[in-house]
């Protein structure tokens, strides 16, 4: 399964998992998530994706982009990655990703988006 692939269940995950949507149940955000080349949108209101649209959106404003690697969210992305690839801020000191834009709603919500960009690594290969 391809980083992009992974990716595009997170709505799905997000579903599943009823405490972090209540943790998040304050955020309201919309940011922009680049696996590799390819971009996604998302817009999140009371902890949950409201809308998730994959590809370029032209004079879309977001708060904040988080921009990684494929290699970067592969490794992530592992059931228990290794040290330098377990977190959002260890990929950007590597070098395989960048954070930028108004960091506020991200830094206030930080374990949120953390555990959000984490969900991906319930996939097993298999699904």
């Amino acid at each position: 399964m391809t980083p992009v692939q992974r990716f595009e269940r997170l709505a799905d995950l997000l579903a599943a998992d009823p405490d972090l949507r209540r943790r998040g149940r304050w955020v309201e955000a919309e940011c922009r998530v680049e696996i590799g080349a390819e971009p996604f949108h998302l817009a999140i209101r009371g902890g949950a994706i409201e809308e998730f649209a994959r590809g370029p959106r032209l004079l879309r404003s977001v708060a904040f982009s988080i921009r990684g690697t494929d290699e970067a969210w592969r490794r992530h992305w592992q059931r228990v990655p290794e040290p330098g690839w377990h977190d959002l801020f260890a990929l950007t000191k590597r070098g395989e990703a960048s954070i930028d834009g108004d960091l506020r709603p991200l830094l206030q919500n930080l374990q949120y988006f953390k555990d959000l960009l984490a969900l991906p690594r319930r996939l097993t290969e298999g699904h």
